[in-house]
């Protein structure tokens, strides 16, 4: 895939031929503070710069700089070790010079030709030449030595540019949708803390159409423990709790979690509604399950009373709020230690009506269903640029 105006073979080098390799140096992670000069570390291409291209710094130290490397403008940089031969191909261009590069950093200084565009192709058609050359198992480790003999392929430096300058704007398209999920996020945070909780005194955000008064119940009013087991063997979809998913099937979760069928006689039935609770300690360790089968019989599942609405407390479950009051109940009954089952179903909450619970609740899947839609706006545009990594580069 190219641009019209371009024709003409691409040119084909080592890596070593275009550019010079070095190192970093060493900067620890305790070394990082508020303010200082700017920095990178190897680890943060991983966390903190998901584009190729980093043009604004976000760490700084005050360490002494006089044996430290510092960036030139153009400088791609790669970790020199990682955890696995795919994941170590994290190529990124550093935009701005003087910028301190720490330890386990491989930098690649070009002596032409566009680093932005170089930083793509390492990260697409290059990545499973990078992985074939890093060596290690259980930390893998990329040397300077081996990127210097692979083989990169390029065109005229217009060309690298407005190549670079196309994917770049792609990114930017792809962080806008990050941030409007990031935003969608909040807003149902804090929707929930303002529904269901009267926070600091203030009055709880309520519906207009809406006047009678929250009633105070137990959770063992609302909920009661499901010991029913699958001694029949005639449920056969296994249940696994998912922190953000709720209860999904176990096929959907990327462990290999052997078991015998036998043992699936004493699984325990789920229903469609029932919240499973999936941790010793409650510190949030709630998973709604919105269909049926059996889990574990280490979980305990509580089905709800007809006081709730169908999903009613799930965002609340793993609300902030929610773990905070745990974690104070749990300090005061048992000096830190996690509370039972009987103890929580012995702890207090405001329920409104029924006809509210459903306002509530529609409120608040109507958002996981924006952020539903704008994660998959955003998975379509990572899957845009892909295609071009692969389809752009040779």
């Amino acid at each position: 895939m190219r641009f019209p105006e371009f024709e003409g073979e691409w040119k084909s080098s080592e890596l070593g031929e275009v550019s010079k390799i070095s190192k970093g140096s060493g900067i620890s992670k305790d070394q990082l503070s508020d303010n200082g000069e700017p920095c990178i570390l190897y680890g943060e291409l991983y966390t903190k710069y998901k584009s190729e291209i980093i043009d604004e710094v976000l760490s700084r130290t005050n360490t002494e700089t006089k044996l430290l490397i510092q960036s030139e403008d153009n400088d791609v940089i790669i970790p020199s070790s990682g955890e696995t031969a795919i994941d170590i191909s994290t190529a990124r261009c550093v935009r701005s010079e003087g910028i301190l590069l720490g330890g386990d950093l491989n930098i690649i200084r070009l002596l032409f030709g566009d680093g932005r565009f170089f930083s793509y192709q390492l990260n697409g058609v290059r990545k499973y030449d990078i992985a074939r050359v890093a060596q290690g198992v259980s930390v893998v480790h990329l040397y300077g030595e081996s990127l210097k003999k692979l083989n990169v392929f390029y065109p005229s430096t217009k060309e690298q540019g407005k190549i670079a300058n196309f994917l770049s704007l792609l990114d930017q398209r792809i962080e806008t949708q990050n941030k409007i999920i990031e935003d969608l996020k909040k807003l149902k945070t804090a929707l929930v803390d303002g529904l269901y909780n009267s926070q600091g005194g203030s009055p709880r955000l309520r519906f207009p159409e809406f006047e009678d008064c929250w009633q105070q119940y137990t959770y063992g009013d609302l909920f009661h423990i499901s010991a029913s087991r699958n001694a029949d063997y005639s449920i056969s979809r296994i249940l696994s709790a998912s922190q953000t998913r709720g209860m999904i099937e176990r096929a959907e979760i990327d462990i290999d979690i052997k078991f015998e069928q036998e043992s699936t006689r004493t699984y325990k039935i789920v229903h469609s509604g029932d919240y499973i609770v999936h941790l010793r300690s409650f510190q949030g360790g709630f998973a709604f399950s919105d269909r049926g089968g059996i889990c574990s019989p280490a979980y305990t599942v509580l089905r709800s009373s007809n006081l709730l609405e169908y999903g009613f407390l799930k965002d609340y479950f793993m609300s902030e709020n929610f773990i905070k009051m745990l974690r104070i109940v749990t300090y005061g009954i048992r000096d830190g230690r996690s509370i039972s089952v009987e103890e929580f179903l012995k702890l207090c909450i405001d329920i409104p009506s029924k006809d509210e619970q459903s306002k509530i609740s529609k409120v608040i899947t109507a958002i996981d269903d924006k952020i539903n839609d704008e994660s998959e706006v955003c998975a379509s545009f990572i899957r845009q640029k892909q295609y071009l990594l692969r389809n752009m580069f040779i």
